[in-house]
């Protein structure tokens, strides 16, 4: 007579030490400058993550009731989240342009900014796809990026019969694009400083709102500023590079890509741009 099998042995039960191992997981996830290479006791929490399928299911229960989605864990990303509309971690484009522009056309300026950095960063699908790629921008390499785009559409505009002007009050991204070729690049203050509302100032801005983020890292001051993307801000761009508007700016041809690199096409000298708009791409 064959022996009974024996039963498999019940996976050990999760304890409530288990469960503040996961909370711990997603409370390093929501401090975006965090890595696990600079702390141990996250590199220990990702490391068990990935190896431990009960626990990670855990920390995505954790993750899903504060209204977060995990995007990646990952040694180089360390937990990567995003906040859901309805999440009190929720960091809104509204709330965000509300602070830093009191003007609706300056809030749709500070959109496009955001979406030229997205662009510039990874130009191409298999930037996106690439996790040892690392997209370099600079704040004047940005708004040269968006003047050039400005040039292409009314062009094509021009070419289509369709040359007219939208109302600056109620811009749609068209007309945004507009309203920042007649947007003073830099401008100044009685006392040199440079003009919140001037483009360079705009782009400024939302650079500075994407390192607070932990999606870029400074890493010059020449340009007005040289920055590089983080495994972070690769995860994000991911869901944007979808977008009807981020498809639509890179069609424009503004930024060439043939063997790895991008750069700007040579600027349009008929028209003021500001120096050193050097855009450097580079991957590891």
């Amino acid at each position: 007579m064959t022996a009974p099998l024996e039963d498999a042995p019940a996976p050990a039960a999760l304890t409530p030490g288990d469960v503040a191992d996961a909370a711990r997981l997603v409370s390093f996830g929501v401090q975006p400058k965090l890595l696990p290479a600079r702390d141990a006791e996250y590199t220990e929490l990702v490391r068990r993550y990935r190896e431990d399928p009960p626990f990670a299911r855990l920390a995505d229960a954790v993750a899903t009731g504060l209204g977060l989605v995990v995007l990646e864990v990952s040694a180089r990303a360390g937990m990567a989240l995003a906040a859901a509309e309805d999440s009190v971690f929720a960091v809104r484009m509204g709330d965000y342009s509300r602070r830093a522009a009191s003007e609706t056309t300056d809030r749709f300026l500070h959109g496009l900014a955001h979406l030229a950095v997205a662009a510039l960063a990874f130009p191409r699908p298999e930037d996106l796809a690439d996790d040892g790629y690392l997209g370099r921008i600079t704040v004047n390499g940005v708004d040269a990026f968006v003047r050039q785009a400005c040039r292409r559409l009314e062009e094509q505009a021009e070419a289509d019969g369709a040359n007219t002007d939208p109302a600056s009050d109620a811009p749609g991204l068209e007309a945004a694009w507009r309203v920042w070729a007649r947007r003073s690049t830099t401008g100044a203050t009685k006392d040199a400083r440079r003009l919140a509302g001037s483009t360079i100032g705009i782009t400024g801005k939302a650079v500075a709102f994407l390192v607070d983020s932990g999606f870029l890292q400074k890493t010059a001051d020449d340009a007005g500023g040289t920055y590089r993307t983080t495994a972070r801000y690769q995860l994000q761009v991911r869901d944007l590079a979808g977008s009807a508007a981020m498809a639509e700016l890179l069609d424009l041809g503004v930024v060439p890509v043939t063997d790895g690199t991008a750069t700007l096409m040579p600027a349009d000298h008929s028209e003021e741009l500001v120096a050193d708009a050097g855009l450097p791409f580079h991957s590891l």
